[in-house]
C-alpha cells in the first residue's frame, strides 16, 4: 500500500497547457473568431467578387441575372478593355503607374527629412504633427477648387506632374505621422554616438536613420501607392485626356446608348490588381510599419 502510494506521489503531474498551446487551438473559441472574420471578409469583398463575375458574363446574361454565376463565361469584355476602340487601357494604366510611383517618390523625399527635422532637431515644434493629423482628416473635396485654380494658372492642368503634386499634398501628412512614430522608437543615443565620431546630420540621416526606418518607409510607400492609384476626385477635376488614370478611364464605358457593365467590371478588376499585388508582397513591412510606436517597454 505504501509502495503504491509512493509510486503515485512520484508520478509526474500533468501541467495545464501553456500559452503556445492555448494560442494554437484558440482556447476552444478560435473557430468562432475564424468564422466571424471569414464572414466579414466575404461581405466586404462582395462588390469585388460581383465585379469579377460580371466581367465574365455576356451582356444578355448580365441583364437577366447580374448576381448569378456565369453560365457561359466569356473574355469579350477583357478584349474590349485591352484592345477595343474608345478605351486606351495601356495609356491609362501607364498614367496611373506614373502618378502613383511619382507620388511615392516625392512623398518620401519630402517626408523623411521633414520628419527627422521635426522629431530629432525640434524644428517647428510638435504642433506640426498635430497639424498634419488635422490636415489629413479634411475631406479631399476641400482642396479641389484651390488646386484647380492654381494648376490652371501654372499650366499643370491635365498633366501627370500636376496629379503627382496633388496626391503628394494629400498623402504627405499621413507619411509624416507614420514616420514620426517609427523615428521615436529609434534610440537617440545611436545618433549621438555618430555625432561624437564626427558624422554630420546628413550622414547620420542617410547612413544610420534610413536603414532603421526602412520598414516604416515601405509601409508608407504601400499606403501612398494605394491611395494614389485609387484616387478619383483629383483625377476627375484636374485631368481631361492626357493624364487620365485607369480609375477615371473606366467611365468611358458609360455611353449615350447605355452602360457597358461587363467592360466596366473588367476594367475595374484589372485596375485593382497592381495595388493588391503590391500590398501582398509588402505585407510584412506594412504591418511592422503601421504598428511602430504602438508598444512601449
Amino acid at each position: 500500500m505504501s509502495a503504491l502510494s509512493t509510486t503515485r506521489s512520484e508520478s509526474p503531474r500533468r501541467l495545464p497547457p501553456g500559452p503556445a498551446v492555448r494560442r494554437r487551438f484558440g482556447g476552444g473559441r478560435g473557430w468562432i473568431f475564424t468564422v466571424v472574420v471569414g464572414v466579414i471578409a466575404l461581405v466586404v469583398n462582395i462588390p469585388l467578387l460581383n465585379a469579377v463575375l460580371v466581367s465574365f458574363k455576356p451582356d444578355g446574361e448580365i441583364a437577366r441575372s447580374p448576381l448569378s454565376l456565369p453560365s457561359s463565361p466569356t473574355l469579350d469584355h477583357y478584349t474590349n478593355v485591352l484592345h477595343g476602340s474608345g478605351y486606351d487601357f495601356p495609356k491609362f494604366f501607364l498614367n496611373s503607374a506614373l502618378i502613383s510611383l511619382g507620388t511615392v517618390l516625392l512623398v518620401l523625399v519630402v517626408a523623411v527629412p521633414a520628419t527627422y527635422a521635426i522629431v530629432r532637431l525640434g524644428f517647428g515644434g510638435h504642433w506640426i504633427i498635430s497639424g498634419a493629423s488635422g490636415l489629413r482628416l479634411l475631406p479631399a473635396i476641400f482642396f479641389v477648387v484651390p488646386f484647380f485654380l492654381l494648376f490652371s494658372t501654372l499650366g499643370l492642368q491635365d498633366t501627370v506632374p500636376g496629379l503627382i503634386v496633388a496626391n503628394s499634398f494629400l498623402n504627405l501628412p499621413l507619411a509624416i505621422i507614420l514616420l514620426s512614430a517609427s523615428l521615436r522608437d529609434i534610440p537617440a543615443e545611436i545618433e549621438e554616438a555618430a555625432a561624437m565620431d564626427g558624422a554630420s546630420v546628413y550622414r547620420t540621416l542617410g547612413g544610420i536613420v534610413l536603414p532603421m526606418l526602412a520598414p516604416a518607409m515601405v509601409a508608407v510607400s504601400v499606403l501612398v501607392f494605394i491611395f494614389s492609384w485609387n484616387d478619383y476626385l483629383f483625377a476627375l477635376v484636374l485631368s481631361t485626356s492626357n493624364a487620365t488614370p485607369v480609375t477615371l478611364g473606366a467611365a468611358n464605358f458609360i455611353t449615350s446608348t447605355g452602360i457597358r457593365w461587363g467592360d466596366i467590371s473588367a476594367a475595374s478588376f484589372l485596375s485593382t490588381l497592381p495595388p493588391l499585388v503590391f500590398a501582398v508582397f509588402a505585407q510584412r513591412y506594412l504591418v511592422s510599419g503601421l504598428t511602430a510606436g504602438a508598444i512601449k517597454g
